[in-house]
């Protein structure tokens, strides 16, 4: 596994994992638990996995959807962050929305939509960096 790709993984991994568990488990842990969709034992290891999962695809897929120049960095970030967003956004609130029961469908959408703004907003740029000035695998 070259440096970057590496970098770009933990970039996805680290973040995800540190807000996942801080936003869902702790700060917002009475509005989940309001939300009644949650298991009450989260197994956090399925949790870590699909967070793997879905870095390795991004962090693979970065260089391949974005510039990866210097001087494009920034913007790279941003086109990534919104892409990665909206398409993270489509299967952790809208699938979940239309398959699990929950007492809110409106909060879980406002709590979960502001839960991917973070996530992608932490998670982007770090992204950018670890390919900056790389070529892909």
């Amino acid at each position: 596994m070259k440096k970057p790709y590496a970098l770009a993984v933990l970039a996805y991994l680290v973040p995800t994992f540190f807000t996942g568990f801080v936003w869902h488990l702790v700060v917002f842990h009475d509005v989940y638990t309001r939300l009644n969709i949650y298991r009450a034992d989260p197994i956090i290891p399925f949790g870590f996995g699909s967070m793997l999962v879905q870095g390795l695809i991004f962090a693979w897929a970065y260089p391949r959807l974005f510039d990866t120049g210097r001087s494009a960095w920034v913007g790279s970030a941003l086109r990534s962050g919104l892409l990665y967003a909206a398409l993270s956004w489509s299967f952790t609130t809208i699938a979940v929305a239309a398959k699990h029961p929950m007492t809110s469908v409106a909060e879980y959408f406002l709590i979960e939509t502001l839960f991917t703004v973070a996530q992608f907003a932490l998670v982007a740029p770090l992204m950018a960096l670890a390919w900056r000035d790389a070529e892909p695998n």
